[in-house]
């Protein structure tokens, strides 16, 4: 992966969560964290991967989510030094759920 690459899925996953902690005001959001964030190789867009505490505030998280999509882009683009903004797509992981999934199998057996 190029050095650029790599700087601005840091960058985008520094501001995003920044973005989301102290500028989104939504209460229906609950607490969602920053997985990854991978950028395409002509950086106009960016895959989100979010995951949330509690699985209940999933469904609705990710709504806010979608609905808030351009707010966040254009907060993105106000703390970029970059010439262009991804585009931003919102991808819940649910990579810790095939973890526990694995856990609670091992300690059955």
């Amino acid at each position: 992966m190029a050095d650029k690459e790599l700087r601005i899925q840091r960058l985008i996953t520094k501001n995003i969560t920044e973005i989301i902690q102290f500028d989104l005001k939504d209460p229906h959001l609950g607490f969602v964290t920053i997985q990854e964030v991978k950028v395409s190789k002509d950086i106009s867009y960016a895959k989100v991967y979010v995951s949330f505490i509690l699985e209940k505030d999933e469904e609705e998280g990710m709504k806010v989510l979608e609905k808030s999509k351009g707010f966040i882009r254009s907060e993105l683009a106000k703390r970029m030094d970059t010439r262009r903004v991804p585009e931003l797509i919102f991808i819940l992981d649910e990579g810790y759920k095939k973890e526990e999934r694995i856990t609670e199998l091992l300690k059955n057996n």
